[in-house]
């Protein structure tokens, strides 16, 4: 499975992003997709995930709220819409696939896409 990451930018604290993580290959071998993020100096840290199965979707308690993971299940595309942003959600945005539902932990995830800049300023 690859995992392509895209729509990070630049945006102003209180603004909206929309971050998508394109699927390809054999996507059958992922039965969950997720978001993780990691900011400079800081360890990598759970954001959000779904299950493509029907288990529903769980996020971290600090992004409740705030962010909305979502599915296009005809485009093999995964989407973290982001609103509300924060100074603090400056990160790299990571996708990744596995097949543990309600798995929050970076080694419960197999595939992982390259990253996508977010950058909140104040």
């Amino acid at each position: 499975v690859q995992l392509q990451a895209s729509g990070g930018g630049l945006v102003q604290a209180g603004g909206s992003l929309r971050l998508s993580c394109a699927a390809s290959g054999r996507t059958s071998s992922s039965y969950v997709m997720g978001w993780f993020r990691q900011a400079p100096g800081k360890e990598r840290e759970f954001v959000a995930a779904l299950s493509l199965t029907g288990g529903g979707t769980w996020y971290a308690d600090s992004m409740k709220g705030r962010f909305t993971i979502s599915r296009d299940g005809v485009k093999n595309t995964v989407y973290l819409q982001m609103n509300s942003l924060k100074p603090e959600d400056t990160a790299v945005y990571f996708c990744a696939g596995g097949s543990l539902v309600r798995a929050v932990r970076g080694y419960e995830y197999v595939y992982w896409g390259q990253g996508t800049q977010v950058t909140v300023s104040s």
